[in-house]
């Protein structure tokens, strides 16, 4: 029997209401965090190709992108809210064997991220003229940094197609899917971005044609990556999944007012909490750009590297999200606690090594991202403070997880955005100072380790699964 037969034989055992073996239940969590481990890794090192090959062209390229990359956080985030109010439903639904009102689900989602993604595309545009200027960015990045976001805001549409459909692949127990997908963005993104950032020129006798754009080309290139993407997503939901597949029946694209209510109630929480936690993140960009070009670039890269270490970490939570979305729909708390325990167990070791990992490895990393000296040593020690606080990072991004899965996102996002406000950006504003960029990393640390702390405390009580959709 195939790796996906057995996962599709457990997950019906969930649907089903039989019984799993602790053995099973590690092998399900497992088999679906891999895939899941796999498509964060890919989005990741597109992010990563981005960087490195942007670094090439020195600090101030870099810095340009750094000084935006919160702002683009926090619209990717809003775009992954809206798409997870829809999908967690989804994962419900199934969970329960109701999966004609799942496909009904998925049409009105097509419809709602779409207008939403299109308001939020506009409203990037009209601001990005002046966006590195609001940020303190020196003259010498704003020109690029403003090209940069502006080009990131008109894909926002194809990168919310994108998180939706993939986020209703993975709730209907499809891993494997997004991960291949996202592969062949990331392959995309590799080709794009040496056709378009560089100018041509000659490789081992032979001449590779380049358009020479630099940052613009950078964006350019993982947008157009995201639209091949979108549309292989969209083919593999709409046409092929087993239980989404659209043409099984007809129903209804224009969104209802109780699927909206259900998904406002999820993403709504989650939405604002991305906003005002990367607003926070904003201000630590602000907080951190006087400091100079070379810290920018430093606390750039270095976020990119970091993010390496808690990719596992999200992939992990995707599979908890799946996990727990179907074991409540399926009205099976125990199963959804224990699987809790599972995936929660899992991030926290494997971030706890690739923390100690990243400690070790990351002067390597480094000189890859930039060859500038002052960079690396700068971001190196910033990333050997990060290492310690991944354990923590891990609980507070697998729980996370979990409460989505059961719909419950209130209370977390409060905790999330107390956290922010109250550890971070005080703690940040007072170290950096006298501790310059470094100060801003022991403040990230110390937040991340409290969040870790606190998450973990809830998922021990019991009203986390008391919000079912």
């Amino acid at each position: 029997m195939s790796i996906r037969s057995k996962k599709d034989k457990l997950l019906n055992r969930i649907r089903e209401g039989a019984h799993l073996t602790g053995r099973q239940q590690f092998q399900l969590a497992a088999t679906l965090s891999y895939p899941a481990m796999l498509a964060q890794l890919t989005v990741i090192l597109m992010e990563y190709i981005d960087a490195s090959m942007v670094g090439s062209l020195g600090a101030a390229a870099s810095a340009s992108i750094g000084i935006v990359s919160t702002t683009i956080w926090l619209f990717g985030g809003l775009c992954s809210a809206a798409s997870k109010g829809f999908y967690v439903q989804v994962a419900h639904r199934i969970g329960a064997g109701n999966t004609a009102e799942a496909r009904n689900v998925l049409r009105q989602s097509l419809v709602s991220c779409l207008q939403f993604s299109l308001a939020l595309a506009l409203i990037g545009v009209a601001i990005s003229p002046y966006l590195p200027i609001w940020l303190g960015g020196g003259e010498d990045i704003q020109r690029d940094a403003s090209r940069y976001f502006m080009v990131f805001c008109m894909c926002a549409p194809f990168m919310q197609i994108n998180s939706l459909c993939s986020g209703m692949l993975r709730c209907s127990g499809d891993m494997h899917t997004p991960s291949m997908i996202n592969i062949l963005m990331c392959a995309l993104d590799v080709i794009f971005n040496w056709l378009l950032i560089f100018p041509s020129h000659t490789v081992l006798g032979l001449h590779v044609p380049g358009a020479g754009l630099g940052v613009l080309g950078a964006v350019l290139g993982t947008g157009l990556s995201f639209i091949c993407g979108t549309f292989l997503m969209i083919y593999f939901v709409v046409f092929r999944s087993r239980e989404l597949n659209l043409l099984q029946d007809t129903g209804r694209f224009w969104p209802t007012a109780d699927t909206l209510r259900r998904s406002l109630r999820i993403s709504l929480p989650m939405g604002v909490e991305h906003f005002i936690m990367c607003s926070a993140q904003i201000m630590s960009t602000v907080i951190v750009a006087p400091l100079g070009t070379v810290a920018i670039a430093a606390n750039s890269f270095g976020i990119t590297i970091e993010s390496l270490c808690y990719m596992p970490g999200y992939g992990i939570s995707d599979a908890a999200t799946t996990l727990v979305g179907q074991s409540l729909g399926a009205k099976r708390k125990a199963l959804a606690r224990s699987f809790g325990r599972i995936t929660l167990g899992m991030g926290i070791l494997i971030m706890s090594v690739m923390g100690a990992v990243m400690y070790f490895t990351s002067p390597a990393l480094m000189t890859v991202m930039t060859p500038d000296v002052a960079v690396q040593e700068l971001a190196v020690k910033c990333l050997r403070i990060e290492a310690f606080a991944e354990p923590w990072f891990a609980a507070n991004i697998v729980a996370y997880g979990i409460f989505v899965g059961a719909g419950d996102t209130l209370m977390p996002c409060g905790m999330n955005l107390g956290s922010i406000w109250a550890v971070r950006i005080p703690l940040a504003a007072v170290l950096v100072g006298t501790m310059g960029l470094q100060g801003a990393w022991i403040a990230m640390a110390t937040d991340l380790t409290f969040r870790g702390i606190i998450f973990l405390a809830r998922f021990h009580g019991k009203a986390w699964m008391r919000r079912m959709v």
